[in-house]
């Protein structure tokens, strides 16, 4: 994964849109934690329980491809030092940028944001369409956008510091310093995982993950009555 992390939509963009609008006659839930918690690796958990889940992050990368939705509206907003000599938006060079100076994150975020919504809303239909009773999608900032209320239920990955800093680190190959300089951007660890419904931690083996994400997983597709 790159270090630009786009959402799903901004506290604005859900003026009007309420949990009905967004799921159809599908159960959605939200899957979220901060960098380097493991996310993905827990997302492919709940994809083998059997719940199909949307990447937020994969579908970003979608829209700023070349001829995509907000392609366009990125280079316009934050200019063609952007781009790498093929045309494509240099996603580490974005990252830079974004993490250093909050209101080009915000116009990264006005550029991005509606054109990811629109996708993944197809998406959700196609999985309805096809019988699916249940769906996830994973993303970094589902409690700082003030979106939590159209998930029936929101699963916060967490894990000790040291590890996130580690996985940060090797990932996107940056110092420990870049790395604690974005853990600054994000909302509390502690803070997200309160405010979850569910929260697995991810600081152990992956065989102590995976027993968090299939019990949770199990209650998650219960009626909505039974649901804790």
């Amino acid at each position: 994964m790159t270090a630009v992390s786009t959402d799903l939509v901004t506290s604005n963009d859900i003026v009007g849109i309420n949990r009905n609008d967004i799921i159809l006659n599908m159960r959605v839930f939200g899957l979220t934690g901060n960098f380097g918690s493991g996310k993905s690796t827990v997302a492919a958990m709940f994809r083998r329980a059997g719940i199909p889940v949307i990447d937020a992050d994969l579908v970003s990368k979608k829209v700023m491809a070349p001829g995509e939705r907000a392609y366009s509206n990125i280079v316009l907003e934050l200019g063609s030092g952007i781009l790498l000599p093929n045309g494509r938006i240099d996603r580490k060079k974005l990252g830079e940028i974004v993490f250093a100076n909050p209101a080009r994150r915000k116009r990264l975020e006005a550029a991005t944001h509606p054109a990811i919504l629109e996708i993944i809303e197809e998406y959700l239909e196609k999985l309805s369409k096809k019988g699916c009773r249940a769906a996830m999608i994973e993303a970094a900032l589902i409690h700082e956008t003030g979106i939590k209320e159209i998930f029936e239920k929101v699963i916060c990955v967490r894990c000790d510091e040291e590890t996130q800093l580690r996985r940060v680190m090797a990932r996107d190959s940056i110092s420990r310093e870049e790395a604690l300089s974005r853990f600054k951007t994000q909302m509390d660890a502690k803070l997200k995982a309160l405010e979850s419904d569910h929260v697995i931690d991810n600081s152990g083996n992956l065989d102590e993950t995976r027993a968090q994400v299939e019990r949770i997983a199990k209650n998650l597709t219960k009626s909505g009555d039974e649901t804790a």
